[in-house]
């Protein structure tokens, strides 16, 4: 019976590392899918694209069912590197997403949202770790390439769009928070690191399933302007 039980204690120490790496590799996947998604509509206007600081992606964020008429989702964030911000992509850093009552916008459809940080001031705050829209940071619809005219506001910090039933657009999304997955985060790089030492300090490298993010970020624009 020890012997048993020393087995099952060895495997479950054995998968459950390869779960959490599946888990992981799988939202960065999905993150990536969404990215090129949208990008390869030509919707988002490229001066959007090449003032970007940060990239926040959430694939398939849905309604939480506890008749509060929330919703949680999971994704990613990558930022431009260098002091000022103009730099290669960094390695991925997981995040989380809580649209509070956007419950009713949303019903049962899985929605992806793709969030353009526009500013340093933005992205710091972001960095910070935990972050409220409208109270910490200025954010709006972003426009489409339709309208590209009217992202240029230098007091908006972050630019939000949706994508639901093949249908992408601007969309607000009120006060909605987020924040670092740190439990997320040090499962995917073996070690505690926050979201400022994977931008700043470049304390990781992106994993090999975080590789196709990066590179569709370059892909994207290269280069700030």
């Amino acid at each position: 019976m020890t012997k048993k039980i020393t087995l099952l204690l060895v495997c479950l120490a054995i998968s459950l590392p390869l779960f959490a790496e599946n888990k992981y590799s799988k939202r960065l996947s999905e993150s990536t899918t969404v990215l090129t998604t949208i990008l390869d509509k030509h919707e988002v206007p490229q001066d959007v694209l090449d003032k970007t600081v940060c990239v926040l992606v959430y694939p398939g964020v849905k309604k939480v069912a506890i008749g509060i008429g929330g919703t949680y989702g999971r994704g990613v964030l990558s930022c431009r590197t260098g002091d000022e911000m103009t730099g290669a992509w960094s390695a991925p850093v997981m995040y989380t997403l809580d649209t509070g009552s956007l419950g009713v916008q949303l019903g049962s459809t899985s929605t992806d949202y793709v969030l353009f940080v526009m500013t340093t001031r933005g992205a710091n705050k972001v960095l910070s770790g935990k972050l409220k829209l409208g109270a910490d940071a200025n954010a709006t619809a972003g426009p489409s390439s339709a309208n590209a005219g009217g992202f240029n506001d230098p007091n908006v910090d972050i630019l939000t769009y949706s994508q639901a039933k093949g249908l992408f657009a601007g969309v607000s999304l009120g006060s909605a928070s987020m924040g670092t997955d740190n439990d997320a985060n040090k499962e995917l790089y073996g070690k505690d690191v926050d979201a400022m030492q994977i931008v700043r300090s470049g304390a990781a490298q992106p994993p090999a399933a975080g590789k196709g993010l990066v590179d569709e970020l370059n892909r994207m624009s290269a280069m700030r302007k």
